[in-house]
């Protein structure tokens, strides 16, 4: 049965986010509210976490797991990023952005792309969100929690507690959160390509 973390959208509770820290350092798969929709996290390095959430989503081994960091020092550490690039992503977050770049050795092996050896990296604009990565110390491994048949993500935290009490270790509840996946755009090439559209405005992209 999940855990389940009620958790003020402006003013997080310290001591309810250290508690979803620890359970994540203790190796838990958890469902956490974003600035674009819910999403499920674990620790970069917990395999079984990453094969859970390939299995609750049933995704293959092409799909782009994101990494998600609290602020750009944290993202330059896991990716590559020429100066073109640095101010592109730079005028656009925090927001509802992924960006699929080249990855650093930090990076483990198992969340490449495994051709183009690429990974998703974002910056979340959330306050709880912001508040649990900077407690944790290091960026979330995360995908949408976007269930296989379905074309919304879940929108409520009760709801997903409902549905995934037994496939997930904890539920972070701050409310409703939006529908909306975040906007991807791919700079692996060193140009912008729309990948998909979503939360975040992609004019300055196009």
């Amino acid at each position: 049965m999940a855990k389940y973390f009620d958790v003020h959208p402006e003013n997080p509770q310290r001591r309810t986010i250290s508690g979803v820290a620890d359970s994540i350092r203790s190796g838990a798969l958890i469902a956490y509210p974003t600035d674009s929709c819910f999403a499920l996290g674990c620790q970069l390095g917990n395999r079984e976490g990453l094969a859970r959430i390939r299995q609750i989503r049933e995704l293959g081994d092409k799909h782009h797991f994101t990494l998600v960091c609290q602020n750009f020092a944290q993202l330059g550490q896991f990716v590559h990023v020429d100066n073109d690039v640095f101010r592109a992503i730079k005028a656009s977050t925090p927001g509802a952005y992924t960006f699929i770049l080249k990855a650093t050795s930090e990076v483990p092996r198992q969340l490449l792309h495994p051709k183009k050896k690429t990974v998703g990296v974002r910056i979340p604009d959330h306050v709880v969100t912001q508040a649990l990565l900077e407690e944790l110390g290091e960026p979330l491994l995360s995908s949408t929690l976007l269930l296989p048949g379905e074309d919304e993500p879940m929108t409520q935290g009760w709801e997903i507690k409902e549905r995934l009490d037994h496939v997930v270790d904890a539920v972070v509840d701050s409310g409703d959160c939006g529908t909306r996946p975040t906007t991807v755009i791919d700079f692996s090439t060193g140009e912008a390509e729309i990948v998909r559209r979503g939360a975040g405005d992609t004019a300055r992209f196009e």
